[in-house]
């Protein structure tokens, strides 16, 4: 069932959904009402979980939060973490987020990029923060979330400069997971979200829950989430049938 409504478009399936940004006119720049349907969206994977596609339309991701709202803001509106908060919690949904990026994914695109936890994108990628030529920082995620995926070094120097990475680069450095072709990206993301999906959900989001737990928690964590899987129905059911596979 696919569902049009402004700015974002959803298409639901039984284990997944696509969410499109939907602002083609503005480049898909990131403003409040973007930020109030992705908190909906969350809201809805948080209750009903399911591994989320998240792409642009026309042939952009996302290139940037909406400077004219941007420029209004002040300091009050900075500590309310407006599009912070909606990408920690788009990051802390229970199942797993693919960020299908074409074109631009700037500033705050970037950073919901960065949000999710794989990352593919097409040969026309164009990802970084210029918010320090801007004025600002990049303060929705970029500032700590950039070292986690591609280490300190490169982190830094990317954000101190503000340049733009472009495709290969991106690849080399670990931005992004795989490249495709435009016309195969979303192909790609649901081919992923397949495998994904053969897999025992709840195994999925115990996976993810440790992997984001902060090194301090290890293994600590992952023993608490492994001892309520060997309780499992599911775990017995699917190592039953590989055992009966591999006797055959």
């Amino acid at each position: 069932m696919t569902t049009t409504a402004e700015p974002l478009l959803l298409t639901r399936h039984d284990d997944r959904v696509v969410a499109t940004l939907n602002r083609p006119d503005k480049r898909n720049a990131i403003d409040q009402a973007m930020i109030d349907a992705l908190h909906a969206l969350c809201a809805e994977l948080e209750q009903t979980p399911k591994t989320l596609i998240l792409t642009g339309a026309d042939g952009v991701f996302a290139a940037g939060a909406d400077i004219a709202q941007l420029r209004e803001r002040r300091a009050a509106d900075a500590l309310r973490g407006i599009n912070a908060h909606a990408f920690v919690r788009l990051a802390e949904l229970p199942m797993p987020v693919i960020a299908a990026i074409d074109g631009y994914a700037l500033g705050g695109g970037a950073e919901l990029a960065y949000a999710a936890d794989i990352r593919i994108a097409t040969p026309a990628l164009a990802i970084g923060n210029p918010e320090t030529g801007l004025g600002i920082i990049a303060a929705a995620g970029a500032s700590w979330r950039l070292k986690e995926i591609v280490g300190d070094a490169h982190a830094i120097e990317l954000l101190l400069t503000g340049r733009t990475v472009k495709a290969e680069e991106a690849l080399r450095l670990g931005l992004v997971s795989s490249l495709h072709e435009p016309t195969d990206l979303l192909t790609a993301a649901h081919a992923i979200a397949d495998r994904i999906a053969r897999n025992d959900p709840t195994a999925t989001m115990a996976t993810k829950r440790v992997f984001r737990a902060p090194r301090a928690q290890h293994p600590a964590v992952d023993l608490e989430e492994q001892a309520a899987l060997f309780e499992s129905p599911e775990k017995f059911r699917r190592m039953t049938a590989f055992l009966e596979r591999r006797d055959r």
